[in-house]
């Protein structure tokens, strides 16, 4: 299995870590690895994430980190997660 990001994500995600970035670039850095690293776990237990608040689809999830949701795809016919959006809140 492997970990797509859509566009959208790779959007909203290069905004919040210029928004960090504010703070200090090696904020940002820090950041993005972490995130990265987390969300690779994500592969060993697709399904443990809560089904999607903002998606009526069994397969979609909502992956928390450090406040922010990343809603997922898990795509069994593709063999595939895919990463949806990032977000702090959204109202839906």
């Amino acid at each position: 299995m492997e970990i797509i990001k859509r566009n959208e994500f790779s959007l909203a995600l290069d905004d919040i870590l210029d928004y960090i970035a504010k703070d200090g670039i090696s904020y940002a850095v820090i950041f993005n690895r972490k995130l990265e690293k987390s969300v690779n776990n994500i592969l060993n237990f697709p399904y443990k994430s809560r089904k999607s608040l903002y998606h009526d689809d069994e397969n979609i999830r909502d992956y928390i980190f450090k406040g922010y949701t990343i809603p997922y795809l898990i795509d069994n016919d593709e063999n595939k997660i895919v990463l949806l959006d990032i977000f702090k809140w959204k109202n839906k």
